[in-house]
């Protein structure tokens, strides 16, 4: 087996720098990484290696790149507590706690989501997604809290991931804004792709660049400079919900990423909590529905706000 995954692609008619190239085209590696790529002699245009980042490019050159495969990391059982709100056969419905990291990635191997599943399922877990990511998904972020399905087969995984595919698993989420929304109820419809000046953050783009995100909101209480809202999702981007609202101006509590102002709590890490989920049984074909009760500083935090 080849120790590299190799891609094609065409220049267009801008002189791009060729790192500056790769970065937008392609998304799943660093503008550093790439040039360190570019630097190891792993780009070559037009059947040429190039070992500068300042290579310029011309309309309709040849460009390939080939990227080392990932090295198989040990993931290990670890014996976290799971806070299970249902299990089966095919899946187990979990509510996972703010501040824990779902799958392990390089340099981050323990104390994660996986590590714990690991130890409670044993060899029960689907393995499409790999090593790193067995019985995962689909994921919510490290500080978001609430349901996640971890699929215990392969045709569970298979089943569920079509239904997330055409958008028809139902997700409710609650979260705290800073300021108050102008309209009660809405819907945010953007497009939106990594930053390209920063790629742990996502960002508003054009229609041409992006993946469409559909957010529907309703508020459900005010308080003194916060609003706690409800969110419907229609499509499940990264950070769908977190940018929406960066985009009304109204940023997640906690949430500094995207803008949010210092709050009275102290929290650093957005209120948000994946409180509902929803889609059709796997071997059943009935449709089920779980609800994971809030964290205990979701709960505290709207105690004082409402008093």
């Amino acid at each position: 087996m080849s120790d590299f995954t190799t891609y094609k692609f065409i220049a267009d008619d801008n002189e791009d720098r060729i790192d500056v190239f790769l970065s937008n085209v392609y998304k799943d590696a660093s503008r550093t990484y790439l040039q360190k790529l570019i630097k190891m002699g792993n780009i070559s245009v037009n059947g040429k290696q190039v070992t500068k980042s300042s290579y310029k490019l011309n309309e309709d050159d040849e460009i390939e790149l080939k990227v080392p495969e990932p090295l198989p990391l040990e993931i290990l059982p670890e014996n976290i507590p799971l806070d299970i709100i249902y299990e089966d056969d095919d899946f187990l419905i979990v509510n996972k706690p703010k501040g824990m990291v779902v799958h392990p990635a390089p340099g981050h191997l323990s104390g994660t989501l996986v590590n714990a599943v690991l130890y409670h399922c044993k060899d029960n877990l689907s393995g499409i997604n790999g090593i790193l990511r067995p019985g995962i998904v689909h994921r919510i972020d490290k500080d978001t809290s609430g349901s996640l399905i971890i699929c215990k087969n392969d045709f569970a995984h298979r089943n569920i991931a079509d239904q997330l595919k055409v958008h028809s698993i139902t997700r409710i989420y609650l979260g705290i804004v800073t300021g108050h929304l102008k309209e009660n109820e809405g819907t945010v419809d953007i497009f939106i792709d990594r930053d390209k000046n920063d790629r742990k953050r996502m960002a508003i783009c054009d229609k041409m660049h992006g993946k469409h995100a559909v957010t529907h909101y309703r508020v459900l209480e005010s308080y003194e400079g916060y609003d706690l809202v409800e969110f419907k999702l229609e499509t499940g981007r990264t950070h769908q919900i977190r940018v929406s609202m960066k985009y009304l101006n109204h940023p997640l509590m906690g949430d500094i990423t995207y803008g949010a102002p210092n709050n009275r709590f102290g929290l650093e890490g957005q209120v948000l909590h994946a409180k509902t989920i929803g889609f059709m049984h796997p071997s059943t074909n009935n449709y089920v529905e779980f609800e994971a009760p809030l964290n205990e500083e979701f709960e505290h935090i709207l105690n004082v706000l409402r008093k």
